[in-house]
């Protein structure tokens, strides 16, 4: 029986990023399917936000192709690249909040640069953006210096989503978070997914939201992208650094945690 067609929103192929003298990525490629959460791992300074970087148009590449919702990024310019940057939202790590705007400002940062609307429509749209990720409209007059870390994250996540996105990159983003605020965006991050029809890209070391929210899971090793499946190609790799990821004792913690949940 023929599996079903899944329509790729991201493609990445022959990518060749570095520094200097050093090679970061070297002649990687991945899809990304419509619809879907993908965990992309790897080990520290492996080039895990490196890629999301380059995708997104912040860093060069040295050699590749990249077209995202079916556009080559090289081959467009102007209204056209302006047109594909808005149909995606990204949350960096740690949020990177613009500290001297408040939250309100800072969710109504992309609207003022893509969107030509009133005042006091981004006001309704800020607000409604803060409530799908639940928080109150008060925190709209705040700024981020005031904010908690979990409540920065999710300002965040809202900016992401003030264009009404169809992907969104994710860098790290239960990253200093406590294991129960982590647990909350997770779970944030699936309901809103699903909602909303979202492809998620989500750049991450925590197992457990490899292990509860991801549809797939690529792996960034040796410069290339040594596989990408579900959770169970991941286990049956041999490279010893996926071992020792997946089926270390905090794997095996994180797996038996997703196993009771299922339960």
């Amino acid at each position: 029986m023929a599996e079903p067609y899944k329509e790729v929103v991201i493609s990445v192929r022959d990518l060749v990023v570095g520094f200097g003298s050093a090679t970061v990525v070297d002649h990687l490629e991945l899809d990304v399917y419509r619809g879907e959460v993908l965990g992309f791992v790897g080990a520290s300074g492996a080039g895990k936000s490196v890629l999301l970087r380059t995708i997104i148009g912040l860093l060069p590449k040295r050699a590749g192709r990249i077209e995202v919702l079916g556009v080559d990024l090289d081959q467009c310019e102007g209204i056209v690249k302006r047109a594909v940057e808005r149909r995606w939202g990204v949350l960096f790590q740690q949020g990177a909040l613009f500290s001297s705007l408040t939250v309100r400002q800072n969710l109504q940062f992309p609207m003022r640069e893509y969107l030509d609307v009133s005042d006091r429509l981004m006001d309704e749209i800020a607000i409604a953006k803060l409530a799908m990720v639940g928080l109150p409209p008060d925190v709209a007059e705040k700024f981020p210096s005031q904010l908690s870390g979990g409540m920065i994250k999710r300002v965040a996540l809202a900016r992401a989503l003030a264009l009404d996105p169809e992907i969104v990159f994710l860098d790290e983003p239960t990253s200093g978070l406590d294991p129960i605020g982590a647990g909350e965006f997770d779970t944030l991050i699936r309901t809103l997914q699903q909602t909303l029809g979202l492809t998620v890209f989500m750049v991450t070391h925590d197992l457990d939201s490899l292990t509860s929210i991801c549809d797939r899971i690529a792996v960034l090793a040796d410069k290339k992208v040594l596989a990408a499946g579900p959770l169970s190609t991941m286990l049956a790799l041999e490279h010893p650094w996926v071992k020792a990821y997946f089926h270390g004792k905090r794997a095996r913690a994180a797996q038996d945690q997703t196993a009771a949940n299922q339960l």
